[in-house]
């Protein structure tokens, strides 16, 4: 039950200054990092941790609408900052019908479905491109012969398909389409998200094991019998092959298609990734010999960010179809552009927003989101993130935090930079770079990937050069 604080007719309150509201927001990507990998908090999950209702939430994070200073307090405690006083401003306006809503702490929410922090709809027609793109969507570009070799591939008995790229690059849009494709060729389907396996899990395979299989039994509404059939003696991953062809395998006729994302998920985890990804891979060669086996097509979809943790000799999982997922083209931009009912027939505006962020799918979408409203134009929106990073601060933070885990690479990427014709560079630490997204390569030289990297990071390593 939400406890309404109303408060008093003509009594100002306070506002979120650019300053305050960057503190706020680094706060809480920082937080996100550490708490969730990166994942963006929804608004309802924010409403959750700092104890205050979601429409108090939206009024704060319009730097127009005033809350009271208490809200404004409680909301940098949640996340271990003081509020200072260049933080805020009082209202120039008077605000009569402020209504400050306060959520009890041991209340509990269901997050799983809730909204993304900063969701809204233009128009009741184009919402905010945090997340996958849905498939219904007409804003999904494709990106031949991507799809394509994806569709058949998965018509082949025993294939695997990886599916990997930096944060933001697809993939998940990808991997709904791939699913979709094998409904309608009447294929069983098991989407699993290693974020929802219980941390518990990462340091005991038979754990492991254990809830993978479950979760494959459930998708399938097949009664699990875990542990009538789990016979530890055997050995984990033994019992895990055998319940797979001796249970699962006999109750379905048709292919079964599993999709294992976020993966990267193991890679923290170097034990564990050794031991999932030699049974993935045992999988594929029983599959080869097996008439049992080649039913089961399998997907498996990561990051790349956490590959420059890993040994670079020692691959987590390279067998298969690979698909990395790059940037969209010229032309992509263009029909993206149209998709938003943007007049961009000339060609021109899609080169000057691709000359500040390439053709990365993320940023062009949120930039032709915003662009829509009507709330910004093409030269501010470029202009503003040059200065500060604009729309894209949350983006830029979060690789800035994670650069911050490699002083190594700080230092190359701090030279890069600041020259025009780029770097040769150890190739170790240029797969290390491109494994989190921020280079391009121009023959055997490094550049920064895009212009807006450039700028940003030119600024924040100013201290390194």
């Amino acid at each position: 039950m939400q406890v309404k604080q109303t408060k008093s007719k003509r009594r100002r309150g306070v506002v979120l200054t650019p300053t305050g509201l960057q503190r706020l927001q680094e706060a809480i990507v920082a937080w996100e990092m550490a708490r969730k990998k990166g994942d963006r908090l929804t608004l309802q999950e924010l409403s959750t941790q700092i104890s205050i209702s979601t429409k108090t939430l939206s009024r704060l994070w319009s730097l127009s609408k005033a809350v009271d200073q208490k809200t404004l307090k409680l909301c940098f405690s949640a996340f271990n900052l003081k509020l200072n006083e260049e933080d805020y401003a009082v209202s120039s306006a008077e605000d009569e019908s402020e209504i400050v809503e306060f959520l009890p702490r041991n209340s509990y929410t269901q997050l799983e479905h809730s909204p993304r922090l900063s969701t809204y709809e233009i128009g009741n027609r184009w919402t905010y491109p945090d997340g996958p793109v849905a498939l219904d969507s007409p804003l999904y570009i494709e990106r031949p012969p991507i799809e394509e070799l994806a569709y058949r591939e998965i018509t082949r008995p025993g294939c695997v398909i990886r599916i990997r790229s930096p944060r933001q690059m697809g993939k998940t849009s990808l991997l709904l389409r791939i699913l979709d494709f094998a409904q309608k060729q009447e294929y069983q389907t098991v989407n699993v998200n290693c974020y929802q396996i219980d941390d518990s899990c990462l340091t005991d395979l038979n754990k492991l094991l254990r809830s993978l299989c479950w979760q494959i039994a459930q998708q399938l509404n097949i009664e699990p019998n875990l542990d009538e059939m789990w016979d530890e003696e055997v050995g984990y991953k033994l019992v895990c092959s055998f319940y797979l062809q001796k249970y699962i395998f006999k109750q379905i006729d048709n292919p079964i298609l599993l999709a294992l994302s976020d993966v990267d998920r193991f890679f923290e985890y170097p034990h564990i990734a050794q031991e999932f990804f030699a049974l993935l891979r045992s999988w594929c060669e029983e599959a080869r010999q097996n008439y049992g086996w080649q039913k089961l097509r399998l997907v498996v979809v990561y990051s790349t960010e956490q590959y420059i943790s890993l040994d670079i000799n020692r691959s987590p999982f390279n067998i298969g179809l690979p698909i990395r997922l790059g940037e969209f083209t010229h032309s992509q931009v263009q029909d993206l552009a149209r998709r938003y009912e943007l007049n961009w027939s000339s060609g021109q505006e899609s080169a000057e927003l691709m000359s500040l962020v390439g053709g990365h799918p993320a940023l062009i979408q949120l930039a032709l989101f915003h662009l829509v409203s009507g709330r910004i134009t093409l030269q501010d929106l470029i202009e503003e993130a040059m200065v500060n990073g604009g729309i894209y601060r949350h983006h830029l933070w979060r690789h800035w935090l994670k650069l911050q885990d490699y002083p190594h690479l700080i230092k190359i990427y701090a030279e890069l930079v600041k020259t025009k014709l780029g770097l040769v560079i150890d190739p170790v630490d240029a797969y290390k770079l491109d494994s989190l997204g921020l280079i391009s390569f121009d023959g055997d030289r490094i550049l920064p990937r895009c212009k807006l990297y450039r700028t940003y990071f030119q600024k924040q390593l100013s201290a390194f050069i």
